[in-house]
């Protein structure tokens, strides 16, 4: 009688069942294998194509941003080093101070500023002084123009009506009372303007004239002065 190959006439085939167990694994092992393979399969080239030309735009990116940055960057110091050179070209001390480097040695931003505050103060000082000239000036135009305006009055009234015969004023006497009017005015002057120099005369000349030659007080002085001078010839 035929029977399965894993029994014998003698009855149970241990050996059979050993190299049938064994097969099995072998098979098993190679399935495994075989997945193992197939999980593993390398990308496609188009796959790596892809990767390849994204990676390259982000890098691209990049590298354009990081250009940008660094230009932008590069033209704010330019800016800022032209600003320098400039206030170093134009504030006087500055450029002295820079004639007497030594060597390559430059001037220190700090220098530079400091320096260029101090010279806008000291514009700043000179345009209030020249202000104060100009409108010294100014009022010293004034008193001529009034000056002059005053001694073609007094032509005129001359030319109108000269003085003739007897009633004419002799010209010692004009003299007598022209001294006396100057000298009282000169002592005046000297107590109360400064001489030394001209900004002194030009600031206390002004406050002199409206003082001491205000026209009320000339005709007082006047009135008393002819009133000696008639007192002395009569």
């Amino acid at each position: 009688m035929t029977t399965d190959g894993a029994f014998s006439d003698g009855g149970f085939d241990q050996s059979f069942y050993i190299e049938t167990a064994r097969k099995g694994s072998v098979v098993s092992r190679a399935n495994s294998i075989g997945s193992t393979s197939a999980s593993s399969v390398p990308n496609t080239d188009d796959e790596d194509s892809d990767y390849r030309h994204e990676t390259s735009l982000k890098d691209s990116y990049k590298d354009r941003r990081r250009q940008a940055h660094t230009q932008a960057e590069q033209k704010r110091r330019d800016a800022i080093k032209k600003g320098y050179d400039d206030l170093q070209s134009i504030v006087p001390t500055c450029q002295q101070q820079s004639e007497f480097a030594v060597g390559a040695q430059k001037i220190s931003k700090a220098t530079i500023l400091q320096k260029t505050i101090d010279y806008i103060h000291f514009l700043h000082k000179e345009k209030k002084k020249q202000e104060e000239e100009v409108s010294v000036l100014r009022k010293e135009v004034m008193a001529l123009k009034i000056m002059k305006t005053n001694y073609e009055h007094i032509v005129k009234a001359h030319q109108s009506n000269p003085q003739q015969g007897e009633d004419q004023v002799s010209d010692q006497v004009k003299f007598d009372i022209f001294q006396s009017i100057m000298d009282s005015l000169f002592v005046s002057f000297s107590n109360s303007v400064s001489v030394s120099s001209f900004e002194e005369l030009s600031a206390c000349v002004f406050s002199w004239i409206e003082e001491h030659c205000k026209p009320q007080t000339l005709r007082e002085f006047v009135v008393g002065v002819l009133r000696q001078i008639n007192v002395q010839l009569y």
